[in-house]
């Protein structure tokens, strides 16, 4: 797949070549479907259009990127008056031999005696008035080739936010794979040690669990893109190796879907929302429930994290407390812009994740 960059630069180019087609063909055939087919004027226009076509340009191109861009925005003005000026005088001095060839013919002599006797008085100062509508319709050159050139450097500044939010999001996700491996890894060889004298056959199972986990931390979540099953699958395993150290009459749902999904699906998205809720969801004195359940309709996904607010939460805290939340917001708001809605409710009932991700391309 090619950069979009260069798809950008190619369409960019694309326009122009078809904005110059336009200018050069729409007077041919005017001319020769409305007109006489008069070769000078057509001559005169075209004169004029490259003239303009070079304003355009050396702006856009040169003066814009070197001076206005760099914040030398007087030595830009002062370089647009030059530019005016030095074309003024050039296509000034075209115009007049173009002027000159003109009248020396015989039919366009006769057709300025028949315009004089026709109109006979005062002549209008053509000179200041092509002077006017030169200067005039090359500010609004001006004008347009200084917006496209504010509008390309808004989307060139735009791609760069956007690319370096992405490496601050890569780094933050791979901070919180780390965050996530030594407490949880730490406690879970602490149970599997237990669980090896009390029943070996469950501490075998929940070996092959925890190195399946290590094994999407290390390698599947590296890319950046995973399956939505293999995320699935890995949720499945990181509870079932927390159930080893809770306490039997904590109340613990968890529903995920049956069906595989094929599809990719950004990695560790929903692990924060389950990790914080059996930190801070269990309580040593208080009735404890922990409910995480995913469901899949249509092209959306829906996930839900409820959890009682425990020992270690704080109720006047305002935030829910916990590792890798705000990451997930800016991971949300950058992966699926207006495809998702996100709310987290914190009352004395408990602490509420309702996530839910639209317009995905589900594969059953």
């Amino acid at each position: 797949m090619k950069p979009t960059w260069i798809f950008g630069k190619r369409l960019e180019g694309l326009l122009h070549i078809l904005a110059w087609s336009i200018i050069i063909v729409i007077p041919i055939f005017i001319i020769y479907t409305y007109g006489n087919g008069n070769l000078r004027s057509l001559g005169h226009f075209y004169t004029n259009a490259l003239f303009y076509g070079v304003i355009f340009y050396l702006n856009y191109l040169f003066l814009i990127p070197r001076f206005y861009f760099r914040d030398r925005k007087l030595a830009y003005l002062g370089a647009i008056f030059l530019l005016l000026i030095l074309t003024y005088l050039l296509l000034s001095q075209v115009e007049t031999y173009i002027f000159s060839r003109m009248i020396s013919q015989r039919e366009t002599v006769e057709a300025f005696r028949k315009a004089e006797e026709a109109h006979p008085g005062p002549k209008p100062p053509f000179r200041q008035f092509w002077m006017v509508n030169f200067f005039f319709t090359s500010v609004l050159i001006i004008g347009f080739s200084f917006g496209l050139a504010i509008l390309g450097k808004f989307s060139q500044n735009e791609k760069e936010r956007k690319e370096l939010e992405k490496e601050k999001l890569n780094s933050e996700l791979a901070f919180l794979k780390n965050q996530i491996s030594p407490h949880f890894f730490f406690n879970t060889l602490n149970n599997i040690y237990a669980l090896i004298i009390m029943d070996s056959e469950s501490a075998q199972h929940s070996v092959l669990k925890l190195s399946r986990l290590m094994r999407y931390l290390l390698y599947e979540s590296e890319q950046g893109k995973t399956l939505l099953s293999h995320e699935i699958d890995f949720m499945k395993n990181y509870i079932d190796l927390m159930k080893l150290r809770l306490n039997p009459r904590i109340d613990l749902k968890v529903s995920f879907p049956e069906e595989k999904v094929n599809m990719e699906f950004p990695p560790l998205l929903f692990i924060p929302f389950i990790e914080n809720a059996f930190k801070h969801g269990v309580s040593l004195k208080d009735h404890s429930y922990i409910h995480i359940s995913m469901e899949i309709k249509g092209n959306s996904i829906r996930f839900v994290s409820r959890n009682s607010m425990g020992d270690s939460s704080r109720p006047d805290d305002g935030q829910h407390p916990g590792i890798g939340l705000e990451n997930v917001r800016k991971r949300l708001n950058l992966l699926f812009p207006g495809q998702h809605e996100l709310d987290i409710c914190q009352d004395q009932a408990g602490f509420t994740v309702n996530l839910e991700i639209r317009n995905l391309n589900v594969k059953v």
